[in-house]
């Protein structure tokens, strides 16, 4: 009969392999970590110790690292990034005029960016008609349309 139990650190290396493959796929460093520690679990293989206190290690150690390495990694590698809003997160809380009659279901309104966006009115909002002229504030976006509150009328 053979013991399978000695071929333990083939799956060792098996799966670390796997963990770094998947870690180059996804660059966020959580199997960067688990391959960590599994590298644990296989030197405590090769020091001969049972299975499950290798699945132990390796998970403690995982652990540990994904608390404590992981996030210094992260904020490392977005150190110096953009912060500046893009795409529909920079339209969030953007004023704009009104070009055509806004109303809870139809409308034209010219954002602060310049774009030209089809807009409705907030259910939130009293007001059932915003007027050509007037300042909106955009608080979502739902595909195409801009929903927007009336902030202040326009003085003629």
């Amino acid at each position: 009969m053979i013991d399978l139990t000695q071929y333990v650190w083939l799956v060792w290396l098996i799966f670390i392999v796997v963990c770094i493959i998947i870690e180059l796929l996804t660059l966020e460093f959580t199997f960067l970590m688990i391959a960590f520690g599994s590298i644990a679990g296989l030197g405590a293989d090769l020091l001969g110790l049972p299975w499950w206190l290798q699945f132990l290690i390796a998970a403690g150690v995982s652990v540990l690292l994904i608390l404590t390495i992981r996030p210094v990694l992260l904020r490392y590698m977005r150190k110096g990034e953009d912060p500046t809003p893009s795409n529909i997160a920079a339209l969030l809380g953007m004023t704009g005029r009104v070009l055509s009659p806004v109303e809870a279901n139809s409308g034209l309104v010219k954002l602060a960016n310049g774009e030209t966006w089809t807009a409705r009115l907030s259910p939130t909002t009293e007001q059932r008609t915003v007027t050509p002229g007037e300042t909106v504030l955009v608080t979502l976006v739902d595909g195409a349309t801009v929903v927007i509150i009336p902030t202040e009328r326009a003085t003629p």
